[in-house]
């Protein structure tokens, strides 16, 4: 092409460069499917040809792909065919058969219903067995019923694997863990001085014949019968770190208290942390004023402050490094495995009352309603003028004595503002109560109960999600780095499922794809009391996906929030610290922002706070179940009121009603019968007696057995219970 200018030679112009256009759905689906491993935007853009400006609209394609199950999740933002595995996959071990031949499952699972199972083939002769927690890259086959053989082509952890068990002489090794089926042998000699009913921990050893798995004890962690036997075993068994190194601590016991310098002086402000009556580490501390008639008729000023562990914890630092393993803290009835050692967490990084302490805030005005009108980040030295409980709060509240000078009926009408805007706005808000385990100072269980939801916790909530909403929008609006907190809607198949399940009760869901978190919480709110609720709330819970941290935002559905990132608790989650350094950097508060290198992490980073948040979780939950199991031990026999929580075609599991113990009816701990499994209605019906156990069904059970080794029990149903069924005869009847 030539352009004609007169008194001028003719120029050839630049030939412009066709720009690709964005593949089909289809072309997509078919790349996806006739790809060995797992792909993401990376190998699509450069099949395709695709620039960089085209990856927003790629992201939203696959997304819906996703959604739409034309793809399956694989792993980070990473995808494979639907329905299957790829050839070659890292999977992890997570239990053996009753031969002793390991059993895994892949290790980024992310798609709807449980992973896939694997059975892996024997290592060679002379190779130490696969033992639960190793990764392994894996050559996989399928052999039907979304199960896979597969055999080891490398071993990508560094140490051999770890089983932890119950050491019985002579030479037997009981595993912990119930999905471990097999028992281990300790050859003569490989026994470390351990003595009977020991808790150890053990790895293999290379095979050299047939029979139990040989395995060395490297460690000996105490006695079965001891206080602290349940927490150590689940630290051990989710692999959680509990020892500082020597160069972390020496950082940690350099730290001094901040000075005033450049930063805003809040040390006159009444603020006060609120907090459970057995924490140690205090992070946030609240304040609230109303605002006068010319100002803000009825509207309020919030201070949120946290605590500065961005001026202690530096990038690159030991201590860093230590916290970013570690992911988060975990709680456990008996003790705490901090994020941070003891000299910050419950030392200068813990806002003591009358103590300066180095912070960042954020002030926030709220109008009548309870909406968001203007917030402003500060970096602050503030002093907590008090250390309040949950329980004192309350009882402040309602009987109206407040001690002079602490902000407690600001803080309420504030948090009632909040709370009508969180009405509004229609989130999800599931009632299920948390378990407290109470221990006596010998460390055994003396109670199991519901731990109280109070008015004063959900004033703490409230403040804490709009400090929140207030960083993810500062770190969006500047256009830097945020690490969200978010939350995907429930995926069409969980939807599904969830729709059956209400149906069964009379219930039904809005018709069509798009739901809404208040159409859940209308479900909630027409179950609230009955008997159904405490089932129906938890097969809501069920049908949720799951939160997790990503630098690129899809919002927060049970919340109901387009923003949303964690900010309030730097202490005990490293998620916290990345949005607190972004904050700094932003706002340019001085010293401890982000690194150079930090922005471009943030995706692995959030792969793996995401899984440290999920091992943290499941190891809580294991302490939970294994301390009541050891309640329960006592109580064999006994007969308890439950109501049925899974139906399943190997038997029944059931939740006590009083302290929420879960335990499994296998098929012998039913009434004699032939035994159908309907999956559609989540049923078992007795083709001979007529007898049908529906989900959420009101049973009362027989304990017949409790092993705090493993943290399992086995009920069997009352044959009292089993005689309110109907007969054949009579024809099923549902009981109320």
């Amino acid at each position: 092409m030539f352009i004609l200018v007169p008194g001028k030679p003719p120029k050839r112009t630049k030939k412009l460069k066709p720009v690709p256009t964005l593949p089909s759905r289809e072309e997509i689906r078919a790349f996806v499917r006739g790809s060995q491993g797992r792909v993401g935007k990376r190998e699509i853009t450069r099949h395709f040809g695709l620039g960089t400006e085209q990856r927003p609209a790629l992201r939203a394609l696959l997304s819906d792909l996703a959604h739409e199950g034309e793809v399956a999740p694989a792993g980070h933002k990473r995808f494979t065919a639907p329905g299957r595995l790829p050839d070659t996959m890292v999977v992890r071990v997570t239990g053996t058969n009753q031969d002793g031949d390991p059993i895994a499952k892949p290790l980024d699972w992310q798609g709807d219903g449980p992973p896939p199972v694997i059975f892996m083939a024997t290592e060679a002769r002379g190779q130490p067995a696969l033992a639960p927690g190793e990764r392994v890259l894996a050559k996989l086959k399928q052999i039907g019923g979304g199960r896979y053989e597969g055999r080891t082509l490398k071993r990508l952890t560094d140490e051999p694997g770890r089983i932890l068990g119950v050491y019985r002489p002579p030479g037997r090794l009981i595993p912990t863990d119930r999905r471990q089926k097999a028992e281990w042998r300790v050859p003569p000699g490989e026994e470390n001085g351990a003595e009977a009913d020991e808790i150890v921990l053990a790895e293999p050893l290379p095979q050299t014949g047939y029979g139990l798995k040989p395995a060395r004890i490297t460690e000996r962690l105490g006695k079965i019968g001891d206080a602290r036997a349940i927490s150590l075993i689940c630290i051990a068994a989710h692999d959680i770190p509990q020892h500082f190194p020597e160069s972390t601590l020496a950082e940690a016991k350099k730290a001094r208290g901040v000075p005033l310098g450049k930063r805003e002086d809040l040390r006159d402000v009444p603020l006060v942390t609120i907090d459970g009556e057995d924490a140690r580490d205090f992070d946030d501390a609240v304040y609230a004023e109303p605002e006068g008639p010319d100002l803000n008729q009825g509207g309020h000023r919030l201070l949120v402050a946290i605590a500065d562990v961005a001026h202690y914890v530096r990038p690159g630092s030991a201590l860093d490094r230590t916290a970013y393993e570690r992911g988060n803290s975990v709680y456990f009835p008996d003790r705490v495995v901090p994020m941070l050692p003891e000299a910050l967490s419950n030392g200068w990084c813990s806002l003591k009352p009358n103590e300066e302490r180095g912070c960042l805030f954020v002030e926030i005005r709220i109008d009548a309603e309870g909406n968001k009108l203007a917030h402003r980040f500060g970096r602050g030295l503030m002093r907590s003028a008090a250390r309040l409980t949950y329980t004192q709060v309350q009882e402040a509240a309602d009987s109206a004595e407040i001690e002079p000078g602490l902000p407690i009926r600001p803080l309420y009408a504030a948090f009632r503002a909040l709370l009508s805007a969180r009405v509004r706005r229609g989130t999800l808000d599931l009632d299920l109560p948390e378990r407290k385990v109470v221990l006596n100072d010998q460390g055994r269980v003396v109670e199991v109960a519901p731990r109280p939801r109070l008015d004063s916790n959900r004033l703490i909530e409230e403040f804490m999600v709009l400090a929140n909403v207030c960083a993810a929008e500062e770190l969006e609006r500047r256009h830097l780095p945020c690490m969200f907190r978010v939350h995907a809607p429930p995926s069409d198949e969980k939807r599904e499922n969830l729709r059956t399940f209400l149906s069964t009760l009379g219930i039904s869901l809005p018709p069509g794809t798009q739901l809404l978190p208040r159409d859940l919480d209308r479900v909630l709110a027409k179950v609230a009391g009955t008997d159904q609720a405490p089932m129906v709330n938890e097969m809501v819970l069920r049908s949720q996906s799951q939160a997790a941290y990503d630098p690129d935002n899809i919002g927060h559905f049970g919340l109901a929030l387009p923003k949303y990132a964690h900010f309030t608790s730097p202490i005990r989650r490293y998620a916290d610290l990345l949005v607190h350094r972004a904050l700094i950097t932003g706002c340019k508060f001085g010293a401890g922002g982000l690194a150079d290198d930090e922005p471009a992490r943030f995706p692995d980073m959030a792969e793996h706070i995401s899984a440290t948040e999920r091992r943290a979780a499941l190891a809580e939950r294991d302490a939970i179940d294994r301390y009541l199991t050891a309640f329960m031990a006592d109580q064999v026999g006994a007969i308890f009121p439950a109501r049925i929580s899974g139906v399943t075609r190997f038997g029944l599991f059931v939740t006590l009603n009083g302290n929420g113990a879960n335990g499994l009816i296998p098929m012998a701990g039913l009434p004699d019968d032939y035994w159908h499994h309907d999956e559609a209605t989540q049923t078992l019906h007795g083709r001979r007696t007529g007898m049908t156990y529906h989900l959420a069904d009101q049973v009362r059970v027989r304990l017949a057995e409790a092993t705090p080794i493993t943290g399992g029990m086995i009920f069997h149903i009352s044959t009292e219970a089993a005689r309110t069924y109907t007969t054949k005869q009579q024809g099923p009847r549902r009981r109320k």
